[in-house]
């Protein structure tokens, strides 16, 4: 019957070129995956997004409710599946799968369970996504994006975390509340661990080009601002279990990064291999991502205190890798 409303056009020339939309995989759709793709929809971010997540169930359930707002906004095909059926050759690839932390387990404990899943899931996404760019959002995001880097054999540029992305939109914000500027018109950083071991860079932080001056961590007003950025996590997920919507967000804005090629600089995590004496270790610093990825890393003149700060941050997180088992 709908066939009768329309009249096929001749075969197109064969030598135009088709228009190569572009496809994205979330793997895991749990809170933090669909409110990415909830994000990414209604921002026009994909033309085509699968789907994929253990549950079968939920994970049809899941595209089916977002189909149903397609109407409302810019047309997305929207599939449930898998980087070997659906999503084979996707241009992007996002890891929010991952084991939960269970009382009185360790956050190595953590670690080594979300291995053993990403073992499970990276092998295919080298397989049936050979050009992608993989970015990694699960937690710890540092880790599980170095164990991607490792697992996939992908080269560095493709591989990168959503890092302290979050971190800095939370610490441009808490400055916007402090000085009543908008957070977009203050440019400032957290780099290294996303986590506990994170560094608030002060001496780079600026409004119109006005420093607020270098070493400023050892004020206390200032210190008690990292303190609330650093804790922002752990408050929301006191209050209601986990966090959602900013981290989709933020991945959205990698994302855009990345297929419209923006060269935006962005604190996601990468592997750092001799900067500031760092090595074979990924961790965030301000990075321009565009279509190849994470193209190339800015490196900062960073206070003494600043730097000394980020070499503990990547010491800590050596001391999680060096326990990993990647065979």
């Amino acid at each position: 019957m709908f066939e009768q409303l329309f009249t096929p056009h001749a075969n197109s020339d064969p030598n135009v070129p088709t228009i190569r939309p572009r496809k994205g995989v979330i793997i895991g759709a749990g809170q933090v995956g669909m409110a990415c793709a909830y994000s990414l929809l209604i921002q026009n971010c994909l033309d085509e997004m699968v789907l994929q997540d253990i549950n079968t169930d939920k994970v049809e359930g899941e595209a089916m409710d977002l189909r149903h707002g397609v109407p409302f906004v810019e047309s997305t095909t929207i599939k449930a599946g898998t980087v070997a059926d659906a999503g084979k050759d996707a241009d992007l690839v996002i890891m929010t799968a991952g084991a939960k932390q269970k009382p009185g387990e360790t956050r190595l404990d953590l670690v080594n369970r979300n291995v053993k899943i990403f073992k499970q899931v990276i092998g295919d996404i080298a397989k049936y996504c050979p050009h992608a760019v993989l970015l990694v959002v699960s937690n710890p995001v540092d880790i599980m994006t170095y164990v991607s880097l490792k697992l996939s054999g992908f080269e560095r540029s493709r591989v990168l975390g959503s890092g302290t992305v979050l971190d800095t939109a939370r610490f441009r914000y808490v400055l916007g509340e402090k000085t009543g500027i908008a957070p977009r018109s203050i440019h400032a950083y957290i780099i290294g661990e996303h986590g506990d071991s994170e560094v608030a860079a002060w001496s780079k932080v600026n409004i119109a080009g006005m420093s607020l001056g270098n070493d400023s961590e050892d004020s206390e007003k200032f210190a008690q601002i990292s303190q609330e950025v650093k804790n922002a996590a752990y408050e929301i997920i006191n209050r209601k279990g986990y966090t959602s919507y900013a981290i989709g967000l933020g991945v959205t804005d990698i994302v855009q990064a990345i297929l419209r090629d923006q060269s935006r600089i962005l604190t996601v995590s990468g592997y750092i291999d001799d900067l500031y004496g760092i090595k074979d270790v990924c961790l965030s610093l301000p990075t321009v991502v565009n279509r190849q990825g994470a193209s190339c890393t800015v490196k900062l003149s960073l206070s003494q205190i600043e730097e000394d700060k980020l070499r503990h941050s990547a010491k800590v997180l050596h001391e999680v890798i060096d326990a990993l088992d990647l065979e």
